[in-house]
């Protein structure tokens, strides 16, 4: 059984029309995103897309040697199998869950079965794409120019507009694997802020205690990407 208005919790599917929704709420299936859970890996045909609810997907470039960044992150606002409903089927990137919750899942033909409708759908999902295409450029720039201070300021307000609350659940160890830096620069950066009251880390939780104040400390990357997820996912702009 479907809650209420559960749909709601992710922006796609609380955009779509009813009769659009009709049609997929039959195979629309919950599930529950463990923390470390792999959704796809690098190379591999996916066999679901997937909706989140609260928790977070980043979505990684893994090298040869086993090294991986994320150039992606994906929560409440999108959808995780981008390749299945482009044509591609497959991707270099790996995605594993980054933030324990729940999410919904679709088949991936039923997904390109909607998609290939060519209606409000397509559409929506096209300017989700984009979205997120924005995210990975802006995130291969941040990387490349700007601080480990700015980048993981950059990262936690991404991840905090993906959940509901303010806390993370998160080591420095994963984060150091997330943002593609050493542990080290993460475990500075992180007391920085901290001492600056705009955090507080403790056995693998952060809490944003001063938001603001990572706003006014983050590089222009932060909000290039808001901006465009805004720009692009409003309800009037989808539909």
């Amino acid at each position: 059984m479907h809650e209420p208005h559960d749909f709601q919790k992710n922006s796609l599917l609380g955009s779509l029309e009813e009769d659009e929704l009709s049609r997929i709420l039959p195979d629309l299936e919950k599930v529950n995103l463990t923390l470390g859970e792999a959704l796809s890996e690098s190379g591999g045909v996916m066999s679901h897309v997937y909706f989140p609810l609260d928790s977070i997907v980043s979505l990684l470039c893994v090298m040869e040697d086993g090294a991986s960044t994320e150039i992606a992150v994906v929560g409440h606002e999108g959808v995780v199998g981008v390749s299945l409903f482009m044509g591609g089927e497959t991707t270099p990137s790996r995605a594993i869950v980054q933030s324990a919750g729940e999410a919904y899942r679709l088949k991936g033909r039923l997904m390109k079965n909607e998609f290939y409708r060519a209606g409000a759908m397509q559409r929506m999902l096209l300017r989700y794409t984009q979205a997120l295409l924005t995210q990975m450029a802006q995130t291969a720039v941040c990387n490349r120019h700007h601080s480990v201070d700015q980048q993981l300021c950059r990262w936690l307000l991404l991840s905090l507009d993906r959940i509901p609350g303010d806390e993370l659940k998160m080591t420095q160890e994963l984060i150091a694997n997330m943002l593609g830096v050493r542990r080290e620069g993460v475990t500075e950066s992180a007391g920085k802020l901290q001492k600056a009251g705009l955090i507080d880390y403790r056995r693998g939780r952060i809490t944003v205690t001063d938001r603001q104040g990572l706003e006014a400390r983050v590089c222009e990357c932060y909000e290039v990407v808001k901006r465009e997820y805004d720009r692009l996912l409003e309800h009037d702009a989808v539909m």
